[in-house]
This record gives C-alpha cells, sequence and structure tokens, in this order.
C-alpha cells in the first residue's frame, strides 16, 4: 500500500494508517448507511431473519424501519459490498430522551460457508461503533435483544445480561452496553472533595454552595473560572464569574450584596476583556463590584468572591428520604459556541428582571435543600445534595425539564446556566421548574426510565464528604 491519505491537519502515510487500524488492516468499512447501503443492509436480514433462521413469516422490517431517527451502520468488504449492518435509535416514541436500542445485526456469511479475513470481526466492529454512536447522540441506556447463541459474544464486548426476553416467538435476552459517562464526570470533578476539605466549613452546611459567615446575617461564596476559559473566551469566563457565584447564593436563599474579583492577565487589554464580562454581568444582575485585586504580566487566572444576605440559610444537606425533587432551569438560550456539549448559555440574554426573579426563587420559596445545578452536571449535583442529606436519589428521566436542542446525555452533564435542584417546587419566572424525582433510603443515583428499568447512574455519594 503506498497512498498517502491527505487530511486537514497534514499527511497521513499508509505506515500510519497501519499502525491505527493494524496491520493487517481490516477488511472491511463501517460506516453509516446511504439509502442504496440500507436497501443491500434489508436485504442481508431477510435472507438471514426470513429465509434462513425463520423467524419472521414474510418480512422482519418493523417500524423502527420507518422511524426517521433510526440510524443504520453498515459493514462493507474491500471491493464495497455491504457484508453486514447493524440499526439502533430511540427505544420509545417522542421526545428522545436519551434511552437507545440496537437491533437487527447481521453479516453475511463469507463465500463457500466458511469465515474468512472478508467478514471476521466485522460483526463486533459494528456492535462497538453502534455502542460508540449511541453515546456520541447522548444515549445513556444503550439495550439490544439478542438471540441465546450470541449471548457469550455480546458479553465478551462488555455488554450486561439483564433478562430473558422473547422476540419473535423465540427466547432472546435483553442486554444492555454499560454507559459511564455521568460517573466519570463526577469522579473528575468532584471525588477528590472529601479527603480534601475534611474539617473545613460550618456544622450543617458540608459541601454547600456557600458559606454562613458565623455571627452575622452573610452567606459568602467563591468560584474560580479555569484558566484555559479566561485565555481563550475572556468575556465569557468574566459572565461566568459572576454567574456562578449569583448561583451559589441564590441556592442558599441569599440575595447577592457585592462581589470581589482577583484577576490575573498577560496584559492590559486581556485584562479589559475578562473586565468587560464581569461588568455587563454584575449590571445585569443588579450585584455591585466592590473591589479586588488584578494583576498584569501573569498567566490567565480569575476568581470571584460574592456575599448575600439571608437570616436563613437554605442547607444542601437539608433532604430526607421520601421527598420528592423538582429540577429548576432555564431552557431558554443555547450552547455556548465553542462548549457545544458542555456549557448552555441560559443567562446573557435575559433582562435583569427575568434574572432577578430566578436567582431570587430559592429565597422566597425555602425548601428544605437546594444546590445549584455545578461543573458536574444534573446527575452529579443531585448526587451531591442526596450525599449531604444521608440519602440516595431517583431521577426520572422522562420528567426532565430539557431544552429540545440538547440530547438528554449532554443536558445532563453539561453546566446548564441557571438551575436549581430543590427538594420542593420553585416560582422562577422564565425557568421551567417540574418534579423528577425523589430522595431514598441508600447512596447514590439511579435513572429510572419509562418502562419502569432503572440504571445506575452514582453508586455512593459523589464527594466522600458524607452528610451534612
Amino acid at each position: 500500500m503506498s497512498t498517502t491519505v491527505v487530511q486537514t491537519a497534514g499527511v497521513m502515510r499508509a505506515a500510519d494508517v497501519r499502525a491505527l487500524l493494524g496491520d493487517p488492516p481490516p477488511a472491511f468499512l463501517i460506516e453509516e448507511a446511504d439509502a442504496a447501503a440500507r436497501q443491500a443492509y434489508h436485504r442481508l436480514r431477510y435472507a438471514t431473519f426470513v429465509e434462513q433462521q425463520g423467524l419472521f413469516e414474510r418480512t422482519d422490517l418493523d417500524e423502527r424501519d420507518e422511524d426517521p431517527r433510526t440510524v443504520v451502520l453498515v459493514a462493507r468488504d474491500v471491493e464495497g459490498e455491504v457484508i453486514g449492518g447493524v440499526r439502533l435509535g430511540p427505544a420509545a416514541a417522542g421526545p428522545d430522551i436519551g434511552w437507545w436500542q440496537g437491533g437487527r445485526l447481521v453479516v453475511a456469511p463469507a463465500r463457500g460457508g466458511s469465515v474468512t479475513t472478508r467478514v471476521a470481526g466485522a460483526g463486533a466492529a459494528l456492535v462497538r461503533a453502534a455502542c460508540a454512536r449511541a453515546e456520541a447522540a447522548g444515549a445513556l441506556r444503550f439495550d439490544a435483544t439478542v438471540q441465546l447463541g450470541t449471548q457469550r459474544f455480546f458479553e465478551r464486548l462488555g455488554w450486561e445480561t439483564v433478562r430473558p426476553v422473547t422476540v419473535a416467538q423465540s427466547p432472546h435476552v435483553l442486554m444492555r452496553w454499560p454507559i459511564g459517562r455521568i460517573a466519570r464526570l463526577a469522579a473528575a470533578t468532584k471525588s477528590a472533595l472529601g479527603p480534601l476539605l475534611q474539617g473545613i466549613g460550618p456544622a450543617g452546611y458540608v459541601g454547600d454552595d456557600g458559606a454562613p459567615v458565623p455571627g452575622s446575617d452573610l452567606v459568602a461564596a467563591c468560584d474560580a473560572i479555569l484558566p484555559a476559559m479566561v485565555e481563550r473566551d475572556p468575556e465569557w469566563a468574566g459572565w461566568c464569574s459572576v454567574l456562578v457565584n449569583v448561583n451559589d447564593l441564590a441556592a442558599m436563599g441569599a440575595v447577592p450584596v457585592g462581589l470581589l474579583d482577583a484577576l490575573g492577565a498577560r496584559d492590559a487589554a486581556a485584562a479589559e476583556r475578562v473586565l468587560q464580562g464581569l461588568k455587563r454581568a454584575s449590571t445585569a444582575f443588579g450585584v455591585p463590584i466592590l473591589g479586588g485585586h488584578t494583576q498584569l504580566g501573569v498567566p490567565a487566572a480569575l476568581s470571584v468572591t460574592a456575599f448575600g444576605r439571608t437570616a436563613q440559610p437554605v442547607a444542601g444537606g437539608g433532604g430526607r428520604p421520601g421527598d420528592r425533587v423538582w429540577l429548576t432551569a432555564d431552557l431558554g438560550g443555547g450552547w455556548r459556541p465553542g462548549y457545544a456539549g458542555r456549557q448552555w448559555d441560559s443567562t446573557s440574554h435575559r433582562a435583569p428582571d427575568e434574572l432577578h426573579t430566578m436567582v431570587t426563587a430559592v429565597g422566597r420559596a425555602r425548601p428544605p435543600a437546594a444546590k445549584d445545578v455545578s461543573m458536574a452536571g444534573v446527575v452529579g449535583t443531585l448526587g451531591m445534595l442526596a450525599e449531604a442529606s444521608g440519602c440516595a436519589a431517583v431521577l426520572d428521566v422522562a420528567a426532565v425539564p430539557k431544552p429540545e436542542t440538547a440530547s438528554m446525555g449532554d443536558w445532563l452533564t453539561c453546566f446548564p446556566g441557571f438551575a436549581m435542584l430543590t427538594t420542593g417546587p420553585l416560582d422562577a419566572g422564565p425557568a421551567t421548574s417540574a418534579s423528577c424525582g425523589e430522595l431514598t433510603t441508600g447512596q447514590g443515583v439511579v435513572l429510572r426510565w419509562p418502562d419502569g428499568d432503572v440504571t445506575q447512574a452514582l453508586a455512593a455519594g459523589v464527594t466522600g464528604m458524607g452528610a451534612a
């Protein structure tokens, strides 16, 4: 093989391709099917499931094949012929809630009836590609019903057996691909906090978003912005430095009264861009910048301390088993450019009165427990509220208020702008509030799906800080 492959990042030679794909590389290519490839895939299915196995009388086509959301992946051999395929897509009618299902995996028999390099490995490659495609689409649950003879094959690929089922009057097994997206996010952002922060914080407010100042009605909060974000998107970093602190105070029912900022920048021009965003947010939220510290000629850095007032702070650990959980989130706006799937901007377009209504909602309602959704996402933050309350939590996925343009996987793991988890309803103006879960005995968080199945999202407490 002497052909070079030209890419936008440079030239990749045949040796590089072999290093990535193996030597020799697979004798097939996995791709998303076009109309012609779908027809070829359907013919393979008919030959296998109708003619050969007799699972279906006339056709194995069903409503999933008619669903425009259904994705078909096919394997092509070196001659371009479709030699296998699999379909996948949302499992239930209506809006996609992150529950996907795969099925109708088929691989053509090799010529002559024996397995050759023409098809060897194509089935496993199709399954792996389907798992990756479902996760990329934001799926948090991915199931497949498989024939008994292929159960071990799926188990070797990492799938978990759920229970026996019947398909086309034939015994099958429901299997599930374990998706650890939520657990990985919680581990990366919060799991180290417990050992680090032992003994820090006032009694009753372990792991809270802010800290009541002893002997006063003040609540203090402090957040730092990632240096890379300050460098790359300085105005947005300035805005977010105010937003996250105001949210922290809002979650405790405190009215913000002032900010202090600490800013490091390479030069005055870079500092000015950060301060533009900070000042704009200060005006929008009606919170004055009282002072702070600015240093030039240093790497980008930004942290803000905020102060608020309340005579009765709402604790994050005030929940009890049996309490209903509410998510109140501003679904307006969209993904921040450059942060698709990670940061939802629901606040920069809001009028000051709308922002005020949202950030004062907890203080007006005074639920037993509240936490604003942090970088751990909705589920990770729910895990922290449950952990501080000495509980476990169940989240009803289909009841979660979500923007139409966000996948469930992205929405439950992103920073959503303004979003509060509470053990009681909120009236937060433009934000949407819905009861979507409950606290239970135990620890961790499970996701509950419309069919009654539950999948584990977090096995234990998020931070290791324990109950407040």
